[in-house]
């Protein structure tokens, strides 16, 4: 009854959450809406990954649709949301070091359009894993100042600063599609080149 005196948009996260569960039209899409920005911030902040941080959420509200019916209502909704991202986004520095080199998950030319920032791992001590850090830093340099000059910008906003599509659109002046056929043949370009310095 509560719900139709009631706007959708007053009801409380709990509130919204009793009323998904309940069938109410409309619930889940206000706290979707709700969250959704923030949650992108949060997780970009963490994984200095945009682009990623937007898939990352789309992954915590299938997990909260999935586990909504064992939601405690007398916790915070918001709470439980942010841990769920907090976790995804751990998970994501994790598996980014896992290698020394991380380039998109595989250096082929074929790139996943769900790529990720060049990611170089501590190693620690071991002089050999320390060699092979400087040694993969230098032939990507070294590659990257091969490109042309237009795809080399694009490329090092990219996936040397983890900038965003659109902060890369910003910077250079030019408009989205732009940026990305640029990355494209960039990326392209870069693969071909570091593939026989890798093997």
């Amino acid at each position: 009854m509560a719900i139709a005196v009631k706007s959708i948009s007053e009801l409380s996260d709990n509130a919204l959450v009793a009323a998904h569960l309940e069938g109410h039209p409309g619930a889940f899409a206000e706290l979707y809406d709700r969250y959704h920005d923030r949650l992108v911030h949060f997780i970009a902040r963490k994984t200095g990954d945009r682009d990623r941080a937007e898939d990352l959420v789309q992954e915590a509200f299938i997990r909260v649709t999935r586990h909504l019916h064992r939601f405690d209502a007398n916790k915070k909704f918001s709470t439980w949301i942010y841990t769920i991202c907090s976790n995804l986004s751990k998970n994501e520095l994790r598996n980014r070091s896992r290698s020394p080199l991380v380039l998109f998950q595989k250096l082929t030319t074929h790139w996943d359009p769900e790529h990720r920032p060049l990611q170089f791992e501590d190693a620690g001590a071991r002089p050999d894993d320390q060699y092979r850090k400087r040694y993969l830093e230098e032939i990507v340099e070294q590659t990257v100042e091969e490109l042309p000059a237009h795809h080399k910008l694009v490329f090092r906003l990219r996936e040397l600063e983890g900038k965003s599509y659109e902060e890369i659109a910003e910077i250079t002046g030019v408009n989205l599609g732009t940026v990305k056929s640029r990355l494209h043949r960039a990326r392209t370009s870069f693969a071909e080149r570091i593939e026989p310095l890798l093997n």
